[in-house]
C-alpha cells in the first residue's frame, strides 16, 4: 500500500514538473517572438533614418565644394554646424546601440542556458530521437545568433570609435579657412559618407537576421505543442 502511494506520488510529482517544464520554455518563447517583433520594427526605423544620414552628408558634401569654390567662408561655417550636430546626434545613438548591444548578448546567454536546460529535462523524459534531434537544432541556432550579435557589437564599437575620431578632427578645423582644412573637412565628410553607407548594409543584414530568428521560434513553438 505505502510503496503504491509512493508511486502514485511520484508520478503526480513528474507530470507537475513536465507541465510546469512545457510552460515555461512557452511562454519564453512566446517572449522571444514579441522581442523579435521589437527588433523588426526598430531594424525598419533604423534602415529609414541611416538612408536619410546618407543623403544628408552627400547634400553636405556638395554644398561644401560649392562654398570652398566660392570662398564662402559663411556657408563653411553653417556646414561646420550642421555637422557638428549630426555627429553629436550619432555618438549619441551608437551609445544607446551599444546597449542594445549588450543586452541582446544577455538575451543570447540566457537563451543557452534555457537550452542546455531543455536537453536535460527531455533527456530524464527519455524523449526519443525527434525531440532530442529539435533540442540540439534549438542549441545550434542559438549559438550561431550569439556570434552574430557579437560580430554586430564589435562593428558597432568599431563604427562609434571611427565617429569619435571624426568629431575630434572636425572640432579641429572648424572655424579654419586655409587650404588644408578644407581638404581635411571633404576628407572627413567622405569617412562619415562611408560610415553611413556600411551602417545601411549593416542594417540589411541584421533586419535580415531578425526575420530569421523570428522563424525560428515560431518553429520552436510548434515543436513545444507537439512535445507537450
Amino acid at each position: 500500500m505505502k510503496y503504491r502511494m509512493f508511486v502514485a506520488v511520484l508520478m503526480a510529482c513528474t507530470v507537475i514538473t513536465t507541465t510546469s517544464s512545457a510552460a515555461d520554455d512557452g511562454a519564453r518563447n512566446r517572449r522571444e517572438a514579441r522581442l523579435d517583433r521589437q527588433e523588426l520594427r526598430q531594424d525598419r526605423r533604423e534602415i529609414r533614418e541611416d538612408a536619410l544620414d546618407v543623403v544628408q552628408l552627400e547634400r553636405l558634401s556638395a554644398q561644401l565644394q560649392r562654398a570652398v569654390a566660392a570662398g564662402d567662408t559663411r556657408s563653411i561655417a553653417r556646414i561646420d554646424r550642421a555637422v557638428d550636430q549630426m555627429l553629436s546626434q550619432e555618438l549619441r545613438e551608437g551609445q544607446r546601440e551599444e546597449r542594445r548591444d549588450r543586452r541582446e548578448l544577455r538575451r543570447d546567454r540566457q537563451e543557452l542556458r534555457s537550452d542546455r536546460r531543455e536537453i536535460r529535462e527531455n533527456r530524464r523524459r527519455h524523449k526519443g530521437r525527434r525531440e532530442k534531434a529539435d533540442d540540439r537544432r534549438d542549441r545550434r541556432d542559438d549559438r550561431r545568433d550569439r556570434r552574430d550579435d557579437r560580430r554586430d557589437a564589435r562593428q558597432e564599437r568599431s563604427q562609434n570609435d571611427s565617429r569619435e575620431s571624426i568629431a575630434a578632427q572636425w572640432n579641429q578645423v572648424a572655424g579654419r579657412y586655409d587650404s588644408p582644412s578644407m581638404t581635411e573637412r571633404a576628407e572627413l565628410l567622405d569617412r562619415l559618407m562611408d560610415l553611413a553607407r556600411a551602417e545601411v548594409k549593416q542594417d540589411g543584414q541584421e533586419r535580415r537576421e531578425d526575420r530569421r530568428e523570428l522563424r525560428e521560434d515560431r518553429r520552436e513553438r510548434r515543436e513545444d505543442r507537439r512535445q507537450g
